[in-house]
């Protein structure tokens, strides 16, 4: 069985559907209304070897805030639902990704117990027109609704849109590894026998 999911939130803020396979190919087919979260979550796709389908509007002529932070809250649901009880799943895993000048080391642990650390100086107030702290709102978002230990530790980068393709794509890499079904492990991979 295919483990996917198929997520809809739609709010006074935001309206998505995002449909996302883990045993994927790196499709994305990626609609969000802010270009520069397009290219971090087609990135992500492709570097994770996941499907992701997202398409997303909102009230961006507020600002980018609501949207990015409610695909974060979507793309952990959909993790979440579509890695079931967990079974069988690597649970750790580690990815450092270095881009150009910049260099990202992500480490995760699937084990419904959210939390995120992010380390990650930016030197930039904004790519574009996107604002680069939304990337520690989306990551914390993705944290909270996948229940994902998300650690990010930049230790050094001048180029803000390096630094955070660096961390996505770190991100995708440490997540593929994280939920791939490992032979070895025998039900949840936990002493307690329950991940939470």
């Amino acid at each position: 069985m295919p483990r996917e999911a198929q997520i809809g939130r739609k709010t006074k803020e935001t309206d998505i559907t995002l449909s996302l396979r883990l045993e994927g190919e790196g499709g994305g087919k990626i609609s969000t209304t802010v270009p520069f979260l397009d290219h971090m979550l087609a990135l992500f796709s492709r570097h994770g070897g996941f499907d992701l389908s997202v398409a997303a509007k909102g009230d961006t002529q507020v600002d980018f805030h609501h949207l990015v932070e409610d695909v974060g809250i979507c793309l952990g649901e959909a993790f979440r639902k579509s890695l079931g009880n967990m079974a069988g799943i690597a649970r750790y895993a580690f990815a450092s990704v270095p881009m150009i000048e910049s260099l990202a080391n992500v480490s995760v642990d699937v084990s419904a117990r959210p939390h995120l650390v992010f380390h990650c100086p930016l030197k930039s107030e904004k790519v574009g027109g996107f604002d680069v702290e939304l990337v520690e709102e989306f990551l914390r978002a993705f944290s909270q609704s996948s229940g994902v230990c998300v650690h990010v530790n930049v230790p050094y980068g001048s180029n803000a849109h390096h630094t955070i393709e660096a961390v996505f794509k770190a991100l995708a890499r440490a997540m593929s590894d994280a939920v791939r079904i490992d032979p070895r492990v025998k039900g949840v991979p936990s002493t307690k026998g329950v991940l939470g």
